[in-house]
């Protein structure tokens, strides 16, 4: 299966800020950043996106685009961070951070999801989608794909704002 996935473009939060599935806007940049985004896309056979807004924005900039609609998909909403959400990582009590690193895959001490949750909503939502899908998504979402894929780094994947990565 060939797969596309996108991250969103730049989002309007302070650096530094944890965030998930926080509804953010997206930083003035948008235009520019999400024209470089069409320059590089291939021509999907599908459109898939978060919910986010940071997701629909593009998705639908680059629906208008290419002349497709939009399929909006949970299983593509970033991971949900619980009482870290809109917390400074700096804030964030060390203990907590640290038993997140000693459990990476099922720590949700924090009263959100965990990983291994994350990375099965993220496997269900890959075996939804059809050949030469393009999905509008998030860093956590791309990661368990990689992961999944067992491709790229996996879980340590860097994609930049607006970055993609091609799978299968």
């Amino acid at each position: 299966m060939a797969l596309t996935l996108v991250r969103h473009t730049t989002p309007q939060v302070a650096k530094g800020t944890c965030y998930g599935r926080t509804d953010l806007a997206l930083a003035d940049s948008f235009a520019t950043e999400a024209d470089t985004v069409l320059a590089s896309l291939p021509d999907p056979g599908l459109l898939v996106s978060s919910p986010l807004t940071r997701c629909r924005t593009l998705a639908a900039h680059i629906a208008d685009h290419l002349s497709h609609e939009i399929v909006v998909s949970e299983h593509w909403i970033e991971m949900d961070f619980g009482l870290w959400e809109g917390v400074p990582w700096a804030a964030i009590p060390r203990d907590q951070i640290d038993g997140w690193a000693e459990d990476f895959h099922h720590f949700d001490g924090h009263g959100g999801e965990s990983v291994a949750m994350l990375e099965r909503r993220v496997r269900a939502g890959l075996e939804s989608l059809a050949d030469n899908a393009l999905v509008v998504t998030h860093a956590g979402c791309i990661k368990a794909a990689c992961a999944i894929f067992g491709v790229n780094d996996g879980w340590d994947t860097d994609v930049p704002f607006g970055g993609m990565i091609t799978l299968g």
